[in-house]
């Protein structure tokens, strides 16, 4: 039978503004309302109003779209007698899919997301790293490329066939961009980030986020979670811990997650929470999904 995924996005989907006409529902504003509770910061007014420079801090980012993606989650089975057979989420969004299946409280992942981005940019001093989308070519090329290049760069993100983005010191992600090119990218781009997420760089946050993941109260999921770090299901509450810190300085294996959910008969996606990043890499994956 056919069977429908829950998939909750990532950093990157933020923008200010991006709750418009969806305050109204109660669920949402809740969340966010607990969500001050936690931090002693009005997010609700980050995202409605800015500045975007604070919205973009990966401390306040992280919590952001966390709250976001569970109040829509929320607001949706509050209203709706829906099934949801499996759930993922980009990097970030892992964490919002882990709480949508009851593996950890709201108020538990909310603090734990905005220690993780505290640690991600502790770990790497603003300017030295940085992470660039590779368009156009094959995953062994990009690959090759990253390890002809001295320094530490390396595949953060497979995002979908034809869309690697990589990740490391900023003048190591530059040199494999030119390698990148020559070995016939379509297209190469710097992006706008403070912090080279999934790479090596990352292992000292990694360390800090393994002692706080020591202190959740774990709960058996409700719904299937696939995880970025190995592309599988877990119940066993140390392999969870596991996926959630190896994630951090592990690439985001999406495009194999994406071919993973078509193998377990989903084809139905419901991208839930901001932006329609996660979308349009299934629909590049495959038109005749349902998305």
């Amino acid at each position: 039978m056919s069977k429908t995924a829950f998939v909750f996005p990532g950093q990157g989907s933020q923008s200010v503004g991006m709750l418009d006409a969806l305050t109204d529902y109660s669920e949402i504003t809740a969340t966010f309302e607990q969500a001050n509770d936690v931090l002693g910061q009005d997010l609700l007014t980050m995202v409605n109003s800015g500045p975007v420079d604070d919205l973009n801090q990966t401390q306040w980012t992280q919590p952001a779209l966390l709250a976001a993606s569970v109040g829509v989650y929320q607001a949706v089975a509050n209203r709706s007698d829906f099934q949801v057979d499996v759930m993922a989420g980009h990097s970030l969004g892992e964490y919002s899919a882990l709480v949508c299946a009851g593996v950890m409280s709201f108020e538990q992942a909310i603090k734990l997301v905005h220690l993780r981005g505290q640690y991600m940019q502790q770990a790497v001093p603003a300017g030295t790293g940085s992470m660039a989308a590779v368009l156009g070519l094959e995953p062994v090329d990009v690959e090759a490329a990253c390890e002809e290049t001295p320094g530490v760069v390396s595949a953060a993100n497979y995002n979908s066939p034809g869309q690697i983005v990589i990740a490391g010191e900023k003048s190591a992600v530059e040199a494999a961009s030119v390698l990148c090119a020559d070995k016939g990218a379509k297209k190469v781009m710097p992006l706008a980030v403070s912090v080279p997420s999934h790479c090596a760089l990352m292992k000292p946050a990694a360390e800090q986020l393994s002692e706080d993941l020591h202190h959740i109260d774990w709960q058996e999921a409700k719904i299937d979670v696939i995880h970025n770090f190995d592309v599988m299901v877990h119940s066993d509450i140390d392999a969870i811990k596991k996926a959630l810190m190896s994630q951090l300085y592990s690439p985001v294996r999406w495009t194999e997650t994406m071919q993973k959910l078509q193998q377990m008969s989903v084809v139905t996606i419901a991208e839930c929470g901001p932006g329609k990043v996660l979308s349009g890499l299934f629909k590049r994956l495959d038109r005749s999904l349902s998305v």
